[in-house]
């Protein structure tokens, strides 16, 4: 996926701006995101599908920034959802609500009337309990309800366990073995539209088999589907294609198409897709200031002023990101450092093990920041969110200004006294 960190006289640049002039003008920690690498990887997935009749739904999830969801609303993005809070940030940010899919496991009725006023493309259902509801809340606001089922279809998408969602012990979706039969009940709801199928297998693949091995169950049951009288306007292959942390060999989103639609070759159904971390993941950084360096005679830590508050991750999932200094100083030497955070858990770090030739105040830059970042960040510790900026070109945009001590009690009240 198109990344823009280069080197540039030993300064680290997100395109035209050396990444210590953001950490400087904007505060550390903080998130900076290349405008131009995310459109990129965008633009890469409309160009191989560029002979499919398709829609791009970005997964509001991964980076949920009004400025970012901006950038793809005006190169024509679609948008999936998997709550009434994403719903709103895309409005805000001037998506278009005939381009949105609604996901999630527990949508309740105010956010199903809400996705129905402002006429989403469809409700992708996971449950017969979900599809109960919502044909009765569209009853009860006059409007039919576009759904699209979304089914378990058991593939092992062979990526961490708590990102995989196409096995059964997971909690999403139908079975695709009992699918054909909701899918009857469905059709006999008056207030239901029935308009497609979906799927999402799990997150950061790097194989493109379980992409595969999840269409041709897809495709059986949509066949089945047209036997028995029900058309389906659209396919959802979901998302789930991975970025390179460390060093997977992740393919290439043309080389994922070439593999995927011949298999929809003479079809008339959409393509309907859900990429997030593709687009984002390697889009941005996490900056970040080193406050000491100590030793406990057998390891070195690192301590910088971002914590595991800002980017969970690494202590989530023991997921691995590239760390390095935004400037390579000359005479330093090189040390093995855990890179930890000020939050009073032994699990918050962002990099073990890592060879680094650093110094107190030194900045550093945490990659493949774009996704999963600041939208899993909290207030842990009463610790601020940190700012966002987004870089185009060699311009800077604050698009979220770094949260005060006030934001962080805003809403509680002290107790009055007796």
């Amino acid at each position: 996926m198109h990344s823009t960190i280069t080197t540039r006289d030993n300064q680290q640049f997100m395109e035209d701006v050396p990444l210590a002039t953001i950490a400087r003008d904007f505060g550390s920690p903080c998130y900076a995101y290349s405008k131009d690498a995310i459109s990129e990887n965008f633009l890469n997935y409309q160009r191989a599908l560029d002979s499919q009749d398709h829609l791009i739904c970005y997964s509001v999830k991964s980076n949920s920034n009004i400025a970012v969801l901006q950038t793809l609303a005006k190169l024509g993005a679609g948008f999936d959802i998997v709550s009434a809070g994403e719903l709103e940030r895309v409005l805000l940010a001037g998506g278009d609500p005939a381009k949105v899919v609604y996901s999630g496991v527990a949508k309740s009725a105010v956010e199903m009337r809400r996705a129905l006023q402002v006429g989403i493309h469809c409700f992708n259902v996971e449950s017969e309990s979900e599809l109960a509801l919502l044909n009765r809340t569209a009853a009860e606001v006059n409007r039919v309800a576009p759904v699209s089922l979304r089914v378990n279809p058991d593939v092992d998408a062979k990526t961490h366990p708590y990102i995989s969602t196409g096995l059964k012990e997971n909690k999403f979706g139908i079975d695709i073995n009992k699918a054909f039969d909701v899918y009857q009940r469905a059709a006999q709801m008056e207030n239901i539209s029935i308009v497609g199928v979906d799927c999402h297998i799990g997150s950061q693949l790097t194989d493109i088999r379980p992409f595969i091995d999840a269409m041709n169950h897809l495709l059986v049951l949509v066949d089945q589907l047209a036997e028995s009288g029900i058309r389906l306007q659209h396919i959802d292959i979901g998302g789930g294609l991975g970025v390179c942390y460390q060093d997977e060999v992740v393919p290439s989103v043309d080389s994922y198409m070439a593999a995927l639609l011949p298999l929809l070759k003479d079809r008339t159904e959409t393509l309907v897709m859900e990429p997030g971390r593709s687009i984002t993941a390697n889009a941005g950084v996490l900056l970040m200031q080193v406050q000491v360096i100590k030793s406990n005679g057998e390891k070195n830590f690192a301590i910088v002023d971002a914590a595991m508050n800002d980017m969970l991750r690494p202590a989530l999932y023991n997921a691995w990101m590239h760390i390095h200094p935004v400037e390579s100083k000359a005479n330093r030497t090189e040390k093995n450092y855990d890179v930890v955070g000020p939050i009073c858990e032994t699990g918050d770090f962002l990099a073990k093990d890592r060879l680094l030739a650093i110094a107190e105040g030194d900045y550093l830059y945490l990659l493949s920041a774009g996704a999963y970042g600041f939208t899993m960040s909290s207030n842990y510790n009463s610790r601020p969110r940190v700012a966002e900026v987004m870089v185009d070109g060699e311009q800077l945009h604050l698009i979220r200004t770094r949260e005060t001590f006030e934001d962080l009690v805003r809403g509680e009240q002290l107790m009055a006294e007796q």
